[in-house]
């Protein structure tokens, strides 16, 4: 047997190495444990440095501690979040309680409509003449208008409920992208679909805005993938904290995110859009290139998506760095001095 052979031997029958060893996993609660790993087992295995295990560990451990202390998010951007999550929270249970109110005050007043309308018909039903049975026609037509008014209420609740819940569920794991922490894009296609139903009801407006962060390929092709991921997780981190707590921030693919604006119309968002674009210039190591469109009559999410996504690859051959719209017919930049693309 070899004496390195010998000593692995030795080491794994030595209670104090295989106590040092159990150990040295609680040291790491960061991604380059695995790293760590490996020069503690090389250290202990193999006695490269020929130094005590006690003085090995605390070395490593340092080293440790240093990388720990430069992956770890700050408490001060942990405490924003929270912040904007609470009040996000606090915005969502506001509405449910005031959806909650009208009901109730609906629920009521066709309950005292309801009640009427039986008293009269309990005394009608006591007279055989004609003039009575034309009575009760008349009494049931005036209590079909607040039935049918009650019936289109609980409807626009159920829209308004089904938005909240889908502000709800963003909340949930499942909806949210785990390196980001904004919504995903299954938390898109529901956003959309309840957008769109409340347009449909209500006439109302909505837009969006798709981001692309520009040439990051070469970011993590020369600084590396965990500097893309810091790269994707500030820009969310912007986007998050420059919203309203009614915008949802997605993060739609790789490099792309997008951002659903209710109660928006087209130059709202292209506003938001610009400004967005300036501030991650100005914060960040990166810039970002962007897509705006507004809901129209007859869209669906995949043709608003499609204008908002044709919008961007115009900003991205203009140059980068900028941000295009699609009002439906012309794709044009937000900069006043740029000719319009017809379509």
């Amino acid at each position: 047997m070899t004496p390195a052979r010998c000593r692995q031997t030795a080491d794994r029958n030595n209670p104090h190495v295989r106590h040092n060893r159990r150990l040295v996993p609680r040291l790491f609660p960061v991604r380059p444990k695995y790293v760590l790993y490996f020069l503690v087992s090389v250290i202990v295995d193999h006695w490269i440095f020929q130094i005590p295990v006690p003085l090995a560990l605390a070395v490593v451990a340092t080293l440790a501690y240093v990388l720990g202390r430069r992956t770890k998010p700050s408490e001060d951007d942990v405490g924003v979040q929270s912040r904007r999550e609470l009040r996000r929270a606090q915005s969502v249970a506001h509405e449910l309680e005031k959806i909650a109110w009208v009901v109730r005050r609906n629920l009521a007043k066709h309950h005292a409509s309801l009640n009427k309308f039986k008293q009269r018909v309990s005394q009608l039903s006591s007279q055989q003449h004609e003039a009575a049975w034309k009575e009760l026609c008349q009494e049931a037509e005036e209590m079909l208008k607040p039935t049918l008014q009650l019936s289109m209420q609980i409807a626009n609740a159920y829209d308004e409920l089904r938005q909240q819940t889908n502000h709800l569920m963003t909340f949930t794991e499942v909806r949210t992208d785990p390196l980001t922490g904004v919504s995903n894009r299954r938390a898109l296609d529901d956003t959309l679909v309840s957008q769109f139903a409340m347009a449909t009801r209500y006439e109302s407006k909505f837009s969006l805005v798709i981001y692309d962060i520009d040439h990051f390929k070469r970011v993590n092709d020369q600084q590396g993938h965990l500097q893309g991921d810091r790269i994707l997780q500030n820009v969310a981190r912007l986007l998050d904290e420059s919203v309203r707590e009614t915008d949802i921030v997605v993060r739609y693919g790789g490099e792309e995110f997008v951002v659903v604006m209710p109660e928006t119309n087209l130059e709202g968002a292209c506003v938001f859009g610009e400004r967005m674009r300036a501030k991650i210039e100005e914060e960040l190591p990166v810039t970002v290139s962007g897509g705006v469109a507004a809901a129209l009559d007859g869209d669906t999410a995949e043709s608003l998506l499609a204008r908002a996504d044709a919008a961007l690859y115009s900003a991205k051959t203009a140059g980068r760095n900028c941000i295009f719209r699609h009002d439906g017919e012309h794709i044009e930049s937000v900069a006043e001095e740029a000719p319009a693309v017809q379509v």
